[in-house]
């Protein structure tokens, strides 16, 4: 989830200051800071909640693999339950004033499947329970699911298909997951290092069988990650056609950490815009502490714990205060403004 509210109040300010066209007041940090503190919510709304950062694929365009050295840590039901207990979804009203402006801000109709269309309208809602590990490695995975179900918050995770297993897979879904998410690299090359493509197809084709039958209304959602391999456009058509007629959610997803392959970074509504996850949106960790985003696989920037705190405790606590000027300033030494992040923090857009 994300504040859609915030989204919605600094669309103009986010806008100026792309076109690099920010005027008085709005070019002074300190001035910045008030205006954006006086925008977002006293009360925090979370990104996503890392249930376990295990995972067993060694796939070489992530930072697991190549950088990530904090330690595998699955959390535990008390934090989920906690942090669980703190979250609403958002409002009817104002998720259908979002998705007018959605509409008409980017040119992006909800029925449309992209990458565009699933940040704006799946993220956007839903709690994201994956981070850096494979949620359907967490053996309370559907108990979590069931609890945010049982709140009305939406959910959503991506895994990888080789760990299917349809029982758990039943589970989740019934336990009332809004989206399951199966990334594929390719229908040819074994870019995790496995030849798997057909196996995954035929694992994910039961998993819709299972769905048919039982009714179950989670959305089964496929992507193929773009890792800039110029075969690549034929290969996702092939992906198209294998899939035609299933009824999965397909679209082509920009590769997350650009910056660690020397890549230009990606041109996606979530990325192209300044970064507002300081004052938009939560992350917990595995650990059961708040990082600064979903991004920081290394929990480098750490702004509280749940176990400790409440959320609104962290989210308006002086941690946050500090790392929200810090964006504003563009602060070096932060894992934010030392290029190691695709985003660019809007201190440095306001120089």
């Amino acid at each position: 989830m994300i504040d859609i509210e915030f989204y919605m109040n600094t669309s103009a300010f986010r806008q100026y200051l792309e076109m690099g066209a920010v005027e008085e007041p709005l070019t002074d940090p300190v001035k910045v800071f008030d205006w954006l503190e006086a925008q977002r919510s006293r009360r925090p709304v979370v990104f996503n909640i890392e249930s376990t950062n295990a995972c067993n694929m060694s796939c070489p365009f992530c930072p697991r693999t190549t950088q990530m050295t904090r330690p595998v840590k699955t959390m535990s039901r008390d934090v989920f339950a906690r942090v669980a207990e703190q979250l609403d979804p958002h409002p009817a009203g104002l998720w259908q004033k979002w998705c007018e402006y959605a509409a008409k801000r980017y040119g992006v109709p909800q029925d449309e499947q992209s990458e565009n269309a699933f940040f704006l309208y799946v993220i956007a809602q839903a709690v994201t329970l994956h981070g850096y590990g494979d949620p359907m490695l967490d053996p309370h995975i559907s108990d979590y699911v069931g609890m945010l179900t049982a709140r009305g918050v939406p959910t959503y995770f991506s895994c990888n298909p080789a760990n299917i297993q349809l029982w758990r897979t039943q589970n989740v879904m019934d336990a009332g997951l809004g989206w399951l998410k199966y990334s594929i690299d390719s229908i040819k090359d074994p870019a995790r290092g496995i030849d798997q493509f057909d196996r995954d197809f035929r694992n994910i084709m039961n998993v819709l069988d299972e769905k048919a039958k039982a009714g179950y209304k989670t959305k089964i959602v496929v992507t193929m990650i773009d890792l800039g391999r110029p075969e690549q456009a034929l290969e996702y058509e092939g992906l198209i056609k294998a899939f035609e007629g299933t009824g999965v959610y397909l679209y082509s997803k920009s590769l997350d950490q650009a910056w660690m392959q020397g890549s230009e970074p990606p041109k996606s509504i979530h990325w192209r815009e300044p970064c507002q996850m300081p004052w938009s949106s939560m992350t917990i960790k595995s650990d059961g502490k708040a990082a600064s985003c979903q991004e920081d696989f290394n929990n480098e920037i750490i702004l509280g714990d749940v176990m400790e705190q409440s959320l609104e405790e962290i989210w308006n606590g002086e941690a946050y205060r500090l790392l929200r000027r810090a964006h504003l300033q563009n602060t070096p030494g932060l894992r934010c403004t030392d290029g190691r992040c695709d985003m660019q923090v809007i201190g440095r857009m306001l120089t």
